[in-house]
């Protein structure tokens, strides 16, 4: 049964899952891509699971790489001495009691839609192992290359697929410019991976492509080609032939059926949104990506991710605004319009479109910044940043303490959970760490967060081995 993408329900009701290969393969090499890729057991898994009957949840994570300051956002420090509290003053939101700083107008005016977690802390300084603690619960304090878990993005794609068939053509995992620099789907294997949309959904030749083909003989030659390519494959196997080319069979069925369907396509198309809702949430590209978000939501998917990141940004294109990189305080106020516009005009649609029960949105980076702003010599010119030499206001990286936004999931908004101590520099109430982030995220979706999954040794690993669901965030 279907429903129209502007009621706020899911175009698909019940259990489905799409394929089993790259998404990010799949948007680079099209569909004759998918047969080189490797075939986890995921069909034989489905098999042997039945369908459920709840109800899809889903969630949207909005991801800030680099770090975003707490202090110059949402834990502001008004009383805190000069090399703390920063430049901006601070402003009245819509919850008694709650201020912001003059940068979040628009979010402050809608503080009563959501619930700010001032109290999140991580033990990671790095980049690397601080995305992986905070996405996929990995303890380890050291930069890896690659990540040693699976992020919880690619754990309920995973789970999700256990429990039958897809019936909808759109990905249960999608991701709009995602975080995947540190993060994946480690042990689990590239079938996890998320359906990936790139560039710039502001730009008006923008378009996902190999999705909704009407094109006829288009459709004909993919299809040959993916003919071809099992062909080929077929001459290399020389063992469990039968069984694995059975599974690249269904898989490339359900990407014929992405390939041409036309209800795909319309999901990705943001020109089906009029005028009205694209300008409020921002013509750029951080206001239509999390346009496109909705849509998708809407239309099914269970999980979409997308980075606030690029020129939007500043110079080095982030948030990790040590004084080397960006002047700090004028690389928030560069940023600060297209993100306070973006983030609330989509929290404004998860209630306005009855999306607030099924539809959890998640708002964070991996840290905070140091709440002593420090001064170095900037390395270059450009957006937030003085020119090369030029000495400017920074603030490091800080795992210590850090905010994050949670809208929808049937929460009760309006709050403010934890607290921070005067300069901002710790937690000192509500303490939630990354395993409590995953487990408040796994409990909205329906996920056991003790479920063991088998590593690459064979062995049981828990989804999450610490943690529980942060306590005022549970329905």
């Amino acid at each position: 049964m279907t429903h129209s993408s502007h009621t706020g329900k899911p175009c698909c009701q019940g259990p489905w899952d799409w394929g089993t290969g790259s998404r990010r393969t799949f948007m680079q090499m099209g569909l004759a891509g998918f047969g080189s890729l490797s075939l986890p057991g995921i069909l034989r898994m489905r098999a042997e699971a039945g369908p459920t009957s709840r109800e899809k949840t889903a969630v949207i994570l909005v991801w800030k790489p680099g770090g975003c300051s707490h202090i110059d956002t949402y834990d502001p420090k008004p009383h805190a001495a000069a090399e703390y509290r920063g430049p901006f003053g601070v402003i009245d939101t819509k919850v008694p009691g709650l201020q912001f700083t003059e940068l979040l107008p628009r979010q402050a005016s809608i503080a009563d839609k959501f619930v700010v977690v001032r109290s999140m802390h991580q033990k990671a300084g790095g980049h690397p192992a601080g995305s992986m603690q905070l996405l996929s619960g990995d303890p380890d304090t050291r930069d890896k290359p690659k990540p040693k878990l699976p992020d919880w993005m690619t754990v309920t794609n995973y789970m999700r697929s256990l429990e039958g068939p897809r019936q909808c053509p759109l990905p249960a995992y999608v991701g709009i410019n995602p975080p995947l620099e540190y993060n994946g789907p480690a042990y689990l294997g590239d079938a996890y991976n998320p359906f990936t949309v790139s560039g710039d959904p502001n730009q008006p030749n923008f378009s996902v492509p190999n999705i909704g083909l009407s094109n006829l003989g288009e459709v004909h030659r993919y299809s040959r080609r993916s003919s071809l390519r099992q062909t080929l494959d077929t001459l290399e196997r020389t063992f469990d032939q039968q069984r694995e080319l059975a599974a690249l069979d269904e898989f490339e069925t359900q990407a014929m059926t992405l390939l041409t369907n036309p209800q795909a396509k319309e999901a990705f198309d943001l020109s089906q949104e009029d005028a009205h809702t694209r300008d409020r949430y921002g013509r750029n590209a951080w206001g239509q990506q999390l346009l496109l978000a909705r849509r998708l939501i809407e239309a099914g998917v269970d999980v979409v991710t997308t980075s606030l990141n690029g020129p939007l940004c500043g110079r080095v294109s982030n948030w990790d605004d040590h004084a080397v990189n960006h002047h700090v305080f004028d690389a928030l106020r560069f940023r600060a319009d297209a993100y306070d516009q973006a983030v609330s005009a989509l929290i404004e649609d998860v209630f306005a479109r009855g999306l607030d029960k099924r539809v959890l949105v998640v708002v964070t980076g991996e840290f905070g910044r140091t709440p002593k702003i420090e001064h170095s010599p900037s390395t270059g010119a450009g957006n937030a940043s003085a020119p090369a030499g030029t000495v400017q206001p920074g603030r490091d990286h800080w795992p210590r303490a850090f905010s994050n936004l949670w809208a929808g999931g049937g929460m009760t908004p309006g709050r403010v959970i934890g607290a921070t101590d005067p300069r901002g520099e710790d937690v000192i109430s509500a303490h939630a760490g990354p395993g409590d982030f995953l487990a408040t995220i796994y409990h909205h979706l329906g996920i056991d967060h003790t479920t063991p999954i088998r590593d690459f040794t064979g062995r049981p690993t828990p989804i999450v081995d610490q943690g529980r669901p942060i306590p005022e965030l549970l329905v």
